[in-house]
């Protein structure tokens, strides 16, 4: 049984419920929070009411022990329940991505168009964070706090100075503001998926061209639970699209909301 949670999150945006705007939820992906999409926010919140969350054992929003994508999915309608949202186009990076994609099988009336990042409803059945978990590790067993002594460190693990960064930004006072604990011991479900039922609703997934997430080889994975699929490669790019070239993915995501 799964128990959903209200998840910290910002309401922000110019729309109104007198404007038939439809309203956005942006998700990220692991080790995140709610800032890490804040490139495609600052554009998107300009005409729409936008829903940015921190997703369970992330950021601000509570602990739990299940990290499968149904709890996620759980918490995401929760929280549009919260605050009084009752569909919304979903967009969604990595994790992110996959728990957009399970709200579709849980409510697949309350997405109204569901957009992807970079990630396939798929069971990688490969480790990508062996050398994150260590990083991340190592900075705790040396009880360090400050956070140009923890970049050292992880330096001696990670490699992508961008990589570091970015997972700098939830460590706080020596403590880092994701479960790792939990993050570690549900690995196998949060790069895992069970196959869902087809939602044949607009559905756009965004790849990076350089990106290993999302492969010719998924293209009968994703027909089948979304028949409604295609897809846009930014050329060039890795996991990381939205952020190396927001633009293009803005481009994609603005058309796609444009088309009746």
């Amino acid at each position: 049984m799964n128990f959903a949670m209200k998840l910290h999150y910002r309401l922000q945006g110019s729309a109104t419920p007198e404007i038939a705007t439809l309203p956005v939820l942006l998700i990220h992906g692991l080790f995140g929070t709610l800032d890490n999409l804040g490139v495609l926010a600052r554009d998107l919140k300009q005409q729409h009411s936008l829903l940015q969350v921190d997703m369970r054992n992330h950021g601000q929003s509570g602990r739990s022990h299940d990290m499968s994508y149904a709890a996620m999915a759980e918490d995401l309608l929760e929280t549009m329940d919260d605050v009084g949202l009752q569909k919304a186009l979903v967009i969604g990076h990595s994790m992110g991505g996959k728990a957009a994609m399970a709200m579709t099988a849980l409510a697949p009336d309350r997405v109204a168009k569901l957009v992807v990042i970079d990630v396939a409803p798929v069971d990688y059945q490969t480790h990508r964070h062996d050398e994150i978990f260590a990083a991340i590790n190592a900075v705790t067993h040396a009880s360090i706090s400050d956070r140009s002594a923890a970049a050292a460190c992880m330096r001696e693990y990670i490699k992508e100075e961008g990589v570091i960064q970015f997972l700098l930004k939830s460590f706080q006072q020596g403590e880092w503001r994701f479960n790792v604990p939990v993050l570690m011991d549900e690995y196998e479900k949060i790069t895992g998926w069970e196959n869902i039922p087809a939602w044949p609703h607009p559905t756009l997934f965004i790849r990076g061209g350089l990106s290993p997430y999302v492969q010719d080889k998924y293209r009968d994975a994703i027909a089948s639970q979304f028949p409604q699929a295609r897809a846009h490669v930014v050329a060039g790019t890795g996991h990381w699209v939205h952020a190396e070239k927001p633009e293009a993915v803005l481009r994609a995501v603005h058309r796609f909301i444009d088309e009746a």
